[in-house]
């Protein structure tokens, strides 16, 4: 055989060396002839620089084929001895433009489980196994002696005109038998990417033998009595159900409160015998199996009753469930308890779910969870006594996927790790499988339960991967492709871009990105020149041209040149240099109202030679100015202007304005803030208090100010019948706007109420609260308060028309300081008249006066009230609080706390204010907290970090608050670290859980680390619990059982606490758990990707002259 013979291939001797370790392997020559390993060289394609190297591929199961990307194979006439090295490979996607894409075997339909009854009329069974695949699946070795199939983890053996035959993938089983064909049996489907084997499906027998043809004994009892009738079932597998039969078929015994069957044994029980329950009976015992459904009857027993024994005896329970009963999650359980006497249940541990049946004799749970497990008692009792019995639920589950693998494309060399993990009561083991063969650990592949880990990958790693999770309970597979890509630099699919524009003084980026694997060593050229990296020009690791500060001398030819073992290319591509954009006329910032139109102007200059476009953003988002019936509209008289204008400016579009010139090279931009001033918004939290008859005292919190300070408040009431809302009076009369608190008078008394706040500004009306809760006030009776300094104010309830008995209708009103002898008397004319007030610059504030009223008419005075004590109007409070003090306790809050004002005689103390700002802004500036009573110190929080905050408490009353005290200063704690602990590991033992993670090092501006805070979370109880540590490690007792958790973790210190991490983790295999996102994967690549297998050939050949 000659050989094969080639153009020059760019790859000698060195390229030789510096092949991977471990990558070299033999191979058959193409024709598959010959004895050992054949020689072959491919023809590199001469048309063009890129190098796509050699595309001869071997597939796992060694038979080797050409792709369409191969080139012809030509032979030359004049050579010189050389040396060369092809790879040969097999790919998991065809690099050939339209060709087919090579994925390995998916099972589309595998294996189920059967139950063949022993007496079946059916001649065969088949065992169902079907994949997709390219290249198609096969179901056959390559001999085809044998199908793919396996029987109780042996290959089986197929023979022509045997039992066993193979019908596309399934497997028929002809005349099944017990004793040949029972077990387990699994399918393997194959292509050449590899192979993969199905789940586990078991073949079983079933049957169901007759009863016995003795004859039964009769059973006797006396009425009134229990009895139970034995059923004795015949030899069968799998369970069966029961039902009896009363003398004749169809005649089956009904299930209610007396009769119970078991479905345990079959057995008959019949509480409280009567004349009705005589005659014979028999036991009906079906099997249900997959082919047929069987059933057998028992011979008849008779029953007879005997005279009625009126004896009352103690309850006795005759069927038991037992002391464990195991369950898998999601099934459905019952108990069975019957006893002659009424049934209880109960759960000894927990409490019974309302939805489960729990009627007697039988506790069902239909869907039973791990919240189920426990311990239940049944118990009958009676006035003799009682019966229990207690069990325990077991509740367990078979293998769920908590993490599966996924296809992975991995350059030839790199590392890779592969994890998988399963949850499942008892806790699963893992194990793998590489071609639907075992795999343990070996040179560069290391088998950690659920982690795979792969160092220095090579071709004939390549193939399909199954991870297993498996307890007693089943087993299930996850599947996975792994194709190991070794291919030359190509820079078909992705060249260097042919014109690179590029604007003066700006920053181009230029990627190079051919694929190639591994990955490429990237140089750049500007015409014969290479570039190295420098204050204006960087190269990056990943092969991209960085070109700062550009100028016109920058324009020229740029090459990329690629380069790994495989092969050499490169692409060019050409930068031109424009004018740079620049912003001429930038917008300005605006202050406007509610309703105004504005024009932000924005001009730019740029390079003719390419379009201009404007982008305008708020708070950087795009605004879309061709939105119908929309605020925005665009000037667009000269392509240089990008003027927005705002029409019936909202509040929502005040915020900062960003006018972007963009053309497709580079972009400028300036910035504006438009203040839009508008009336407040509503005010929050009306909460109503102090409920008198006529009086209640109503507190708000302040709403936004919308840009403009907030003048007054007016407060509204409204009552169920009238339903409308009306403004009220109110002490003070006039609300100022830094209050939040108000006496609301004159409503009438034992009435229904809701009221609301309405704020108002210079700008106008703002929307009002939502309204407080409903409330009542108290019965009728004389009252007051409130008013303007020097002012007594008295307040009663106008009398209904019915009690007035004429007309000329009024009151008289007599007033006096307490302690005083002398009464002062008012007339107050109209039947409607509710209030007085008097007003006297002596009256002191918040004295006590004594009040009493009568009514009167034409025919005279009716009878006089009982006495009052009503006060005058209160005043601000006169002292300041002293001893104030402030510390930041954290990066947004402090605490400030001072010594308490003493009652004074200006009224009530309802609290403290507490005014702050920060240094160097004016105090009218301040923002304000209020105390509900009279605590002398508070948080403030909502701070700025790292700011200096000066400090004013005032005591406040119905009137507003006082004079204010001396100012104090305190500075908030720097911010808490901003990144969060890393490089978290962890570890079980039997009982507990050790996590650690890197300490973290705050930054300057950042507060120190005290310690950490971590708050865990487990898949059986969902409350978290948080846990504190001064160290960078912890360890935590966990229960065996549990399964999968979610941890969080976050420094804390005299800042706050910082941004937390979070991991989940699961217990996995028993002996260590991993992060669900921990593993780091090599980046996908696209192309042509190379086999598990490689070879290398040398050829000794010849060069053209």
């Amino acid at each position: 055989m000659k050989p094969l013979r080639t153009r020059k291939t760019g790859l000698g001797l060195r390229d030789l060396a510096r092949l991977p370790e471990g990558l070299i392997a033999p191979i058959q020559t193409a024709a598959g002839q010959g004895r050992g390993n054949g020689l072959l060289l491919l023809e590199e394609d001469a048309t063009s620089s890129p190098n796509p190297g050699p595309v001869l591929f071997q597939t796992h199961d060694k038979s080797c084929y050409r792709t369409p990307a191969m080139g012809p194979l030509r032979r030359k006439s004049h050579l010189l001895p050389l040396v060369a090295v092809v790879l040969v490979s097999c790919p998991a996607q065809s690099s050939a433009p339209g060709s087919q894409a090579t994925f390995g075997p998916v099972f589309e339909d595998q294996p189920l489980s059967l139950l063949f009854p022993e007496e079946s009329t059916e001649e065969k069974v088949t065992l169902a196994c079907r994949a997709r695949a390219s290249p198609p699946a096969t179901y056959r070795t390559q001999e085809g002696s044998c199908c793919r199939w396996k029987m109780n983890g042996t290959e089986m053996k197929l023979e022509p005109g045997s039992r066993h035959q193979l019908v596309g993938g399934n497997l028929v089983i002809m005349n099944p038998t017990k004793a040949q064909d029972a077990g387990v049996y699994q399918c393997l489907a194959s292509n050449p990417v590899g192979t993969v084997v199905s789940r586990e499906a078991v073949l079983r027998f079933g049957f169901l033998q007759e009863f016995s043809k003795e004859e039964r004994d009769p059973v006797k009892t006396h009425e009134g009595w229990g009895v139970m009738l034995p059923c004795n079932p015949p030899a069968h597998y799998p369970g069966l159900s029961y039902r009896w039969l009363l003398n004749e078929f169809p005649n089956f015994i009904p299930t209610d409160g007396r009769h119970f069957v078991s479905q345990t044994t079959g057995n008959l029980y019949i509480a409280r015998t009567n004349a009705s329950d005589l005659g014979n009976y028999s036991c009906l015992a079906t099997s249900h199996m997959d082919f047929s459904t069987k059933s057998v009857f028992s011979k008849f027993a008779q029953l007879n009753l005997a005279a009625e024994d009126p004896r009352l005896f103690a309850p006795s329970i005759k069927a038991r469930f037992p002391a464990e009963t195991y369950a898998l999650v999601g099934q459905q359980v019952t108990l069975e308890c019957f006893a002659f006497g009424k049934i209880k249940w109960r759960k000894v541990d927990g409490s019974l779910s309302p939805q489960w049946a729990t009627a007697e004799p039988t506790l069902q749970i239909p869907r039973v969870s791990f919240e189920d497990e426990g311990t239940y008692e049944c118990e009958a009792e009676n006035s003799k006594g009682r019966d229990s019995v207690q069990g325990r639920i077991i509740v367990q589950a078979q293998p769920e996927w908590l993490k599966v693998i996924s296809d992975m494309e991995a350059d030839i060399g790199s590392s890779l790790r592969w994890g998988c993990a399963a949850a499942g009561k008892p806790r699963p083991t893992v194990r793998w499988l590489r071609n639907g063969e075992p795999l343990a650990s070996q040179n560069r592949v290391e088998v950690l339960a659920g982690d795979l880990r792969f160092s220095k990958l090579s071709l004939e790693d390549s193939g399909m991967y199954q991870c297993v999770a498996e307890n007693k309970h089943g087993t299930i597979y996850a599947s996975a492709e792994l194709a190991v890509q070794a291919l030359a630099p190509d820079f078909r699919l992705n060249p260097v871009r042919r014109l690179i524009p590029a604007a003066r003084g700006g920053e181009v980026i230029i990627p190079c990105q051919p694929r190639s694997a591994p990955k490429a060593v990237v140089l750049w050229s500007k015409g014969t020149e290479i570039l190295v990296n420098s204050s204006r020009v960087t190269v990056t690791p990943d092969g991209t041209l960085i070109i700062r500060n550009i100028s016109r001398s920058d324009e020229g030819k740029y090459t990329c040149f690629a380069e790994n073992f495989m092969g050499k290319a490169n692409s060019t591509g050409i930068l031109s240099v424009r004018d740079a954009t620049k912003i001429t006329l930038a917008p300005s910032s605006a202050d406007i109202n509610l309703g105004d139109n504005l024009t932000l102007q924005c001009h730019a200059s740029h390079d003719p030679t390419m379009d201009l476009t404007f982008i305008w953003t708020l708070d950087d988002f795009p605004i879309d100015s061709e939105k119908p019936g929309g605020h925005y509209r665009r000037a667009s008289v000269k392509e240089t202007v990008g003027d927005l204008t705002i029409l019936n400016a909202q509040l929502r579009h005040g915020g900062k304005y960003t006018c972007m010139a963009q053309t497709v090279v580079d972009s400028a931009s300036k910035e504006a803030t438009v203040l839009v001033r508008g009336p407040p918004g509503p005010p929050g939290g009306v909460v109503v208090r102090d409920i008198g008859d006529t009086t209640v005292q109503l507190s708000w919190s302040r709403g936004f100010d919308n840009h403009s300070p907030i003048a007054k408040y007016t407060l509204q009431a409204r009552t169920p019948s009238s339903g409308k809302w009306k403004q009220v009076r109110t002490n003070p009369a006039n609300i100022e706007g830094n209050a939040e608190t108000a006496q609301v008078l004159g409503l009438t008394p034992w009435t229904d109420y809701e009221f609301r706040v309405i704020a108002s500004n210079i700008l106008g009306t703002g929307e009002p609260s939502g309204p407080s809760s409903k409330i009542r006030t108290k019965e009728a009776g004389l009252s007051g308060g409130g008013g303007a300094p020097g002012e007594l104010i008295v307040n009663w309830t106008p009398m209904s028309r019915e009690y007035q008995n004429g007309d000329g209708f009024g009151y008289l009103l007599s007033f006096r300081r307490q302690g005083s002898t002398s009464w002062q008397t008012a007339q107050v004319p109209g039947a409607d008249a509710q209030y007085f007030v008097y007003s006297n610059d002596s009256v002191r504030p918040y004295t006590p006066f004594e009040v009493k009223i009568r009514s009167y008419n034409r025919r005279g005075n009716g009878p006089e009230s009982l006495t009052a004590l009503v006060y005058s109007a209160e005043e601000e409070p006169r002292v300041a609080p002293t001893k104030v003090w402030a510390k930041g306790v954290s990066s947004s809050e402090m605490n400030v706390t001072w010594d308490p004002v003493q009652q004074d005689m200006n009224g009530i103390l309802l609290g403290y204010e507490i005014r702050y700002w920060k240094a160097g802004d004016k105090e009218a500036a301040a923002d304000r907290v209020r105390t509900a009573g009279l605590d002398t110190s508070a948080r403030v929080t909502d701070l700025h970090p790292n700011t200096k905050y000066h400090v004013t408490v005032r005591a406040y009353n119905r009137a507003g608050p006082g004079p204010a005290s001396p100012s104090t200063s305190a500075t908030t704690m720097k911010p808490p670290p901003r990144r969060p602990p890393d490089n978290i590991s962890w570890t079980f033992s039997s009982s507990s859980l050790s996590i650690k993670w890197d300490p973290v090092v705050p930054l300057r501006n950042e507060s120190a680390v005290t310690g950490y805070k971590m708050l865990y979370q487990n898949d059986l109880h969902l409350t978290p619990t948080l846990h504190l540590t001064t160290k960078n490690w912890i360890e935590i007792a966990v229960p065996e059982d549990i399964g999968h958790a979610l941890v969080q973790i976050r420094t804390t210190g005299p800042g706050g606490d910082g941004t937390p991490a979070e991991v989940h983790i699961v217990r996995n295999g028993g002996t260590s758990m991993m992060v669900e996102n921990s593993a780091v994967c090599p980046a996908a690549h696209s192309g042509t990707i190379l086999s598990h297998s490689m070879a290398m050939l040398i050829l000794i050949g010849y060069l053209e002259l």
